[in-house]
């Protein structure tokens, strides 16, 4: 007979509630009409005054699982920038109307479309949900996300970052590629960039083209976790390697860094990397 768990008896005593706030957080639904879904929005602004031209802002996706993260690793090392190097910068998380830490969704949002042939193996062996809203997204982000932050909030135009893992990564690297104009630092984390590989060598030319025409700094960060290595994907050796063919454009104003993280794998990598993100981002 299975013995009954002895109920706490601080849960009669202590006044529960069921969530936990964040200080200087606030969230908003977003409606993307193309997609006719909603988008959860999650905003914190720093508690400092913000400097002449405007908080820095870092947008991060899959916000249900990183914003958290994020907001706590901003107000513990804001602090001390001067030791950290972490200064004050507004962070935006793009998340959806889930308790759950990421959404089905998340696999449209972040694909371009490619025939079911091209499709990589699913790693659970599984059919993949629809894909190839890619560009609906982006659209979504630079047309509606953007402004409404731009109108509300003290914004650095300037200095503007996205943040992806994994098939975000994979997004913040087609941005990257497809408008890179549209933000100033791109973070890619563990990207899937085996999902569509020839995207990325059939928009080389192109890209390069436009770097060239911009002039404009870009800064660059592709991380990974070092127990990635074993992946079926090559995603270590696919990072590194783009990495290396972006590393060739410095000339053109293109900094990159390339990070593996020692002992991180495909999920925990998001830690050390968050850390990177809000340094880079905020500077």
């Amino acid at each position: 007979m299975r013995e009954t768990p002895k109920k706490n008896p601080m849960e009669d005593s202590l006044p529960w509630q069921q969530n936990i706030s964040l200080p200087n957080t606030w969230e908003i639904d977003m409606y993307n009409q193309k997609q006719d879904r909603f988008y959860r929005i999650f905003i914190y602004k720093p508690d400092t005054v913000p400097p002449p031209e405007g908080y820095p802002v870092i947008y991060a996706l899959d916000a249900n699982s990183v914003f958290g993260t994020f907001v706590d690793a901003m107000r513990v090392q804001m602090r001390k920038p001067e030791k950290t190097g972490v200064y004050p910068a507004i962070i935006v998380g793009i998340g959806y109307h889930t308790d759950q830490p990421f959404s089905p969704y998340r696999v449209y949002d972040f694909t371009r479309a490619i025939s079911k042939e091209d499709l990589p193996p699913h790693p659970a062996g599984l059919e993949w949900p629809s894909h190839g809203g890619a560009e609906s997204f982006i659209t979504f982000i630079k047309e509606k996300v953007k402004p409404e932050i731009e109108r509300h909030l003290p914004v650095n135009i300037d200095k503007q970052t996205l943040f992806g893992h994994s098939l975000g990564g994979l997004f913040v690297l087609q941005t990257l590629f497809s408008e890179p104009d549209t933000f100033h630092t791109y973070i890619a984390g563990s990207p899937s960039i085996h999902w569509d590989i020839q995207f990325f060598r059939s928009e080389k030319e192109a890209f390069i083209h436009k770097v060239k025409q911009s002039q404009r700094q870009i800064k660059i960060l592709v991380g990974v976790g070092e127990l990635e290595k074993l992946h079926f994907s090559g995603m270590n050796k696919n990072a590194a390697e783009i990495s290396e063919e972006l590393n060739q454009l410095h000339q053109y104003g293109i900094h990159i860094q390339f990070r593996e993280f020692t002992e991180e794998s495909h999920v925990s990598v998001l830690l050390p990397l968050i850390n990177r993100a809000i340094k880079l981002g905020s500077i």
